[in-house]
């Protein structure tokens, strides 16, 4: 179910990718759209960079030293703003600093995955799109945002 809020949607988005090893890291969303994902968010009036650094910062407590673009596009997602049908997304790999400290507001948690982990998951957001589990049984125990699930398989992640 789609959450409503009263903003209006920028349709610009950014995310970032932070590797620690072999491994990537996922923050769990406490809300719409529920999943999986990349430390991620609207740009709202600032430019695609200063964004990704904001976003990272207020959802992991992460600062980006360094910021280098991997893809950018146009995708059909649903967010909770008013409007939120599409965005163009700028994603970043990050080289961060600091320690995690989430935000109380928009992360149920976060962590570090493998690629296995993340087959895991994108098995379990397969099951989601073919309606084979329920919105319910989604919000409680959810795969990759399925955005993310699109982003992963172009950046042949998983």
């Amino acid at each position: 179910m789609k959450l409503m809020s009263d903003r209006e949607c920028d349709h610009a988005s950014v995310g970032i990718l932070v590797k620690q090893e072999d491994k990537i890291l996922l923050i769990e969303r406490k809300r719409f759209p529920f999943g999986f994902a990349l430390p991620a968010g609207h740009c709202d009036g600032d430019s695609y960079e200063i964004a990704a650094r904001r976003e990272l910062e207020e959802e992991v407590g992460l600062r980006a030293e360094e910021l280098s673009i991997i893809t950018e596009g146009k995708k059909g997602n649903l967010c909770r703003r008013k409007d939120g049908t599409w965005h163009y997304w700028k994603i970043y790999q990050a080289k961060v600093s600091g320690q995690l400290r989430l935000s109380k507001d928009e992360t149920k948690q976060a962590g570090w995955y493998t690629k296995e982990q993340l087959q895991r998951l994108a098995r379990k957001t397969e099951d989601y799109l073919s309606g084979n589990i329920s919105e319910e049984d989604w919000r409680c125990s959810p795969g990759l945002e399925p955005i993310w699930y699109q982003w992963f398989k172009e950046l042949e992640i998983i």
